[in-house]
């Protein structure tokens, strides 16, 4: 598969390591269009790939265009590559709050896949939502499954709503947990708990638990009912929380991150 990346930042970087890493790519496939100078030297030395300051040099001969900027630099980016894509290479898009006519309008050009990833990629662990123009081949939509799959899971939808919805709950959502992981370690340490030890207890009550409702299957209302005991110390501090109203706090913070999803996607 030749790729290439327009953009050499942290989310394309995470996208090249774990799709040389899984052998999705070699770096003889990969060209990458950068600006700056020595972030493209930076790459090439890390990865052996090859890069260039020129976006149009970069996509010459790929079959998969990734577009990895920051959205205040997507404007220019598809003025620069309006008319210079074959039909035959698909545009594979990591922009937040991009919607797929605004890309394809943007380039003049229909074979377009938008996908949302969140920042657990770099560490292999990442959890994208991705679809799809009807002009994206079958053979496009396996090359981007691959490609998505290396640094995480992933999921197809035919709906690209789902798309900024995702990017309210799984892109956003990394950013809430690690508010409450940090809570939770605080509060160890606020308790007496040595700092180390109380964030080896919570990096792993978090992990354990995740892994538990996975492998259960079950409800977390019901995984958290197995817990707590009538009367006893989990029950004291659910009620804490529910004080606190942690559960409504949540659902307001992933619909606030929603709706600023939905602004972004509006024309300027």
């Amino acid at each position: 598969m030749k790729i290439a990346f327009i953009g050499g930042g942290v989310m394309a970087e995470a996208m090249l390591s774990a799709a040389l890493a899984k052998q999705v790519i070699t770096q003889h496939d990969v060209a990458i269009g950068e600006p700056v100078e020595a972030r493209r030297r930076d790459l090439n030395q890390r990865y052996g790939v090859a890069t260039s300051q020129s976006n149009t040099q970069a996509c010459s001969g790929a079959e998969v265009v990734v577009l990895s900027v920051k959205p205040q630099w997507l404007a220019p980016v598809l003025q620069e590559l309006r008319g210079t894509l074959k039909p035959a290479q698909v545009v594979l898009s990591i922009v937040a709050g991009a919607p797929i006519q605004r890309l394809t309008q943007g380039l003049n050009h229909q074979a377009v896949v938008r996908v949302m990833p969140n920042t657990p990629a770099q560490v292999g662990a990442g959890m994208s939502v991705w679809t799809a123009t009807p002009q994206v081949s079958e053979q496009q939509k396996d090359a981007a499954r691959r490609l998505v799959r290396s640094f995480g899971e992933e999921v197809y939808v035919s709906n690209e709503q789902y798309v900024d919805m995702a990017t309210a709950l799984s892109a956003s959502g990394p950013a809430f947990v690690f508010v409450f992981l940090e809570a939770l370690i605080d509060a160890g340490v606020h308790i007496g708990l040595p700092r180390e030890l109380a964030q080896m207890l919570a990096y792993q009550t978090v992990a354990g638990s995740v892994e538990m409702a996975r492998k259960t299957g079950k409800h977390p209302a019901e995984l958290r009912n197995m817990v707590t005991s009538s009367g006893g110390t989990t029950a004291e501090g659910l009620l804490a929380l529910n004080e606190g109203k942690l559960p409504a706090t949540v659902v307001r913070a992933v619909i606030a991150a929603f709706e600023k999803a939905k602004k972004l996607a509006e024309p300027s």
